[in-house]
């Protein structure tokens, strides 16, 4: 089956289907073996970053992976351009589109990209919504595949502990319905996923064979669990006041190396989309620590961090390569 992503934007993972996403995972895998000094693909191709939010990964994982291709960036903050404040987004992909051949956006409300790319004549890319995490999702399905040592995503079993109704949350839920893996959410019921979302991977479920648990019990989210993911349990956005009723809400799922150990697998892995507060080295993680008393880590345990169960830092670097494939996909096409 040849796959054509030319022109398409990358807004959520549920645009795709099962085997343009596989397709996707494939390419990034080839970039990443290829050597340094490969063909590049996006010369004289030009990128626009808009973030509205904060970053470590995106940005740098985004300009990288443009760099290695080839490609130039343009980088613009929340303070430096009119967009939301004397433009609407509408205009502001009418007017980038005329100079740029792709846009990244990385900000709050699924609804401002998805007008960014219903105005734009050139692809745009989601590095991170409230509600979706697209770019996210590629890297850690790589990392899985090669932690698991596997390309049949059927064979993946994770779980994801904590805030489920976030970007990582859904992004976890659809991405293994869509490709069939063995998906579990244990959060409090309040914090599990918009009913319309759970109702949506059921259905791609039943079409791909994917198995869907959702669960307050963490033992019954982890067991036979090959990876266990967190998230920080307040999202950027949400003022400081709700650290209290998180901490106490989340606490029994915060992971731990008995919650590792209740995986029952001797291979099971950790993993992170990161920043994560697993120490008191942060200003955040101090004050925390100060106010609630969790100097050893909030959502991760500070020895399952630093241990060789933590596979984070895979993560990140694969986030570069799989952008890069994101990139060339919907720019030029998959090369053969």
């Amino acid at each position: 089956m040849t796959i054509d992503l030319r022109g398409r934007h990358f807004l959520k993972e549920i645009d795709f289907t099962a085997d343009e996403l596989r397709a996707l995972l494939d390419l990034a895998a080839r970039l990443k073996a290829a050597p340094r000094h490969r063909t590049q693909h996006l010369e004289r191709f030009n990128i626009a970053l808009i973030f509205e939010k904060t970053s470590t990964r995106t940005r740098c994982a985004f300009e990288t992976a443009a760099h290695r291709q080839g490609a130039q960036v343009t980088y613009i903050d929340p303070v430096s351009s009119q967009i939301g404040h004397k433009e609407s987004f509408a205009d502001t992909a009418k007017v980038l589109s005329r100079f740029f051949d792709g846009i990244e956006f990385r900000g709050a409300d699924q609804s401002s990209i998805e007008t960014l790319a219903a105005n734009s004549s050139v692809p745009v890319w989601n590095g991170l919504t409230d509600q979706w995490h697209p770019t996210q999702m590629l890297a850690d399905f790589l990392t899985m595949r090669e932690h698991a040592g596997t390309t049949d995503d059927s064979q993946l079993s994770y779980a994801y502990l904590g805030d489920a109704r976030n970007n990582m949350g859904n992004s976890l839920l659809i991405m293994g319905a869509l490709l069939g893996s063995d998906v579990r959410l244990g959060a409090p019921k309040s914090l599990w996923p918009a009913e319309d979302v759970i109702a949506r991977a059921q259905e791609l479920a039943e079409k791909s064979g994917a198995r869907i648990t959702i669960t307050e019990d963490v033992a019954e989210a982890v067991s036979g669990a090959q990876f266990v993911h967190t998230d920080v349990w307040v999202s950027m956005g949400e003022p400081k006041e709700v650290w209290k009723s998180r901490i106490e809400l989340l606490s029994p799922y915060r992971v731990t190396a008995d919650v590792m150990a209740q995986t029952g697998r001797a291979d099971s892995k950790f993993m992170h989309c990161l920043p994560a507060l697993h120490d008191t080295e942060t200003a955040l993680g101090k004050s925390i620590a100060a106010e609630y008393g969790l100097k050893e880590g909030v959502e991760v345990s500070s020895d399952v961090f630093a241990s060789e169960l933590n596979i984070a830092f895979d993560q990140a670097e694969n986030r570069m390569h799989t952008i890069e494939a994101v990139l060339v996909a919907t720019l030029v096409g998959i090369p053969a």
